[in-house]
This record gives C-alpha cells, structure tokens and sequence, in this order.
C-alpha cells in the first residue's frame, strides 16, 4: 500500500486558508474566523480528523444555504445558573466563543452552571469548550449528538450518534487533565480517514452492511459504528442523547437524521457544558488534595495522561504535514 502524499504547511498559512474558504462562501468575519481557529487549533493538537479534513463538510453546508454563515448567535439567562445560546442556525464555534465567558462567570459565582447550545451546528472536537473552563479553574463537561451511525449494544441498525464527550479538571500551573472521545469504538472522522488512507481499523470498530463484524473502514462506512465497551459504552452514548437534546430541547440523533439535508455537513443539534467550581463545590484545600492524586498517577509506570498527546503536539510551532489531495481539494475552492 502506498504511502499518503502530504504537503508541509504552517499554521498561519492553514488559518489563512481556512478563512479564506470560509469568507468566500458566505460567513462574515466573526464566524469565518471562529471557524478557521476551530480548524487550525485541532491541526495544531494533531486531531486530524477535526482540522482540515472538515472544511469540504463546512463547505458543503454553506453551498446548501443550510447552514447561516453570518449568525449572531444570542443569549438568555433567565436563571443565574442556566444559560441558552441560540446558535440562530450558524456554526456552533462563534456560539461557543460568545457563550462560554458567561457559562464561566455564572459557575463561578454559584458553583456549578449549564449551558444550552440550541440551533446550531457543531462538526468540531469538544476538547477546546472543556479546556476553556479549565483554564479558568472550573471543571469542564461537554456533549453533543449526531445522525446515527452507532449500533447501540445488542442491535446491528445505528440509532445513537457517535455522541462524543469531553471532560477537563483544571491544575493551575500546569496542563489540565482533558479528555474528549467519542462513545463510539473509534469516532466517525477516524474510520473515514482510515478509509482515506487505505488502513485497516481495530477489531470491534464496526460491522459491515453484512451485519458481520470487520476491519475494513470502508465495509463499516456501508454498515455501522459499535459503542466502545459494548453495554457501556452504549449507556453513556444514551445518556449524551438525553443530555444533549433532552436538556437542550434539541434534535435528538434519529430527529437530526430525519431534518438533515444530507449534503455532507453537519446536522443541526444541541450541545450541553456543564462547569463545576472547585473552589466554590469543595472548598480551598481542593488543588492540594487533586493535585496529590493526579501525581500519584502520573507516578505509575508507562501512564499517559489524557491529553497529554495534544498538549505536546502545540509546543511544536512548526508546519504540519497535511494530505496533499486533501489540500487540494480545499485549495480548488478558492
């Protein structure tokens, strides 16, 4: 098998591309460069199958006159505690850019606040929502839905989006301990990368459309995603549903399918942040007492912290290696 044929190129110049494909067909200033730093981050952290390898999708939505490329997104904050971002049919990342400020200022006062995504569009990693909270020493929960592509536990037909989820404890001073992964085996992105690239993807991935068990990414593209840990993965991935669109009054993953337009962008849904304050929840001795813990676990042998991958990767300020077709391709659209 051949190996993929990448270009090297900066970041600067992967935000710039970005941006330019994104003002072209239709967003305004604020929300061509949310997204553009939504991309250029992911390809900074090496979440590939977030940067990049998304804007044909973003693309595709816009041509369709789907999505709102110029929305303001507006806020309601009836309770102190509860906030609603009204995507108003944009992008969730210029939603996310205005909303989390006032997520992070209500947890802060109350100890713990959650925020609605309503209306919006989310094809981005969770990690930069969860990470943000962290940074502002509040613990960071984060979910969404999508169309179904997961079988869950028991069942060969998908009814459960790949229904990610990200977590991040804050440690002022250092990285905060971050998570984001999908409920499914391997996320959506990464079985079509892998079918990009002609590689194989572990056993228990998927099943083919044969409702057999396979390896081969395109075969599971035809057929359908396995919940990670089968009976409990599939409970988390029911509990991210409601979650995500019972508490956001959003589009649960089979109402994203049956709405969506299917032109190769992502479906509208709901998405919900939950931020705690440690501080506020468990008083000042809590980075002492965290802190003990987690370095007694990072103590253990042949331990990677969660994270830890993405948070050395943006210490490199170099170029990236993108897929040449795939640049390309971004590239024709300008």
């Amino acid at each position: 098998m051949g190996q993929t044929e990448t270009e090297e190129i900066s970041l600067i110049e992967i935000n710039n591309l970005a941006k330019q494909v994104f003002s072209k067909f239709g967003c305004d200033a604020d929300n061509a460069n949310a997204l553009a730093k939504t991309v250029s981050t992911a390809e900074r952290d090496g979440s590939l199958s977030h940067g990049l390898f998304r804007v044909p999708g973003y693309v595709a939505s816009l041509k369709s006159g789907k999505v709102n490329g110029k929305a303001q997104p507006s806020i309601e904050q009836s309770l102190e505690s509860v906030i609603t971002v009204d995507g108003k049919m944009g992008y969730a990342p210029f939603s996310l850019e205005k909303g989390l400020p006032v997520l992070a200022e209500a947890a802060s006062k109350s100890g713990i606040a959650v925020m609605r995504l309503i209306n919006s569009f989310h094809f981005a990693a969770l990690w930069p929502e969860t990470e943000f909270l962290a940074e502002k020493n509040l613990t960071g929960i984060a979910c969404t839905v999508y169309k179904p592509t997961v079988a869950p536990a028991g069942a060969k037909k998908p009814f459960f989006g790949t229904n990610p989820m990200s977590f991040a404890w804050p440690r002022p001073g250092k990285n905060p301990v971050v998570f984001d992964m999908a409920t499914s085996t391997l996320a959506l992105g990464d079985v079509q990368i892998a079918a990009r690239d002609g590689h194989s993807v572990p056993h228990g991935t998927g099943l083919g459309p044969d409702g057999n068990p396979s390896d081969d990414p395109n075969e599971i593209l035809k057929g359908v995603l396995l919940p990670f840990g089968g009976y409990k993965g599939s409970a988390i991935s029911l509990m991210i549903e409601l979650f995500s669109a019972g508490l956001t009054s959003d589009n649960f993953s089979y109402e994203a399918a049956e709405k969506d337009n299917n032109d190769g962008g992502p479906p509208k849904g709901g998405e919900l942040v939950i931020a705690i304050s440690p501080e506020l929840v468990a008083g000042g001795g809590w980075v002492s007492h965290s802190e003990k813990f987690l370095e007694k676990l990072e103590g253990l042998d042949g331990l990677r912290m969660p994270g830890e991958r993405r948070h050395k990767n943006r210490l490199n300020k170099g170029p990236r290696s993108i897929n040449k077709e795939l640049l390309s391709k971004i590239r024709n659209f300008l």
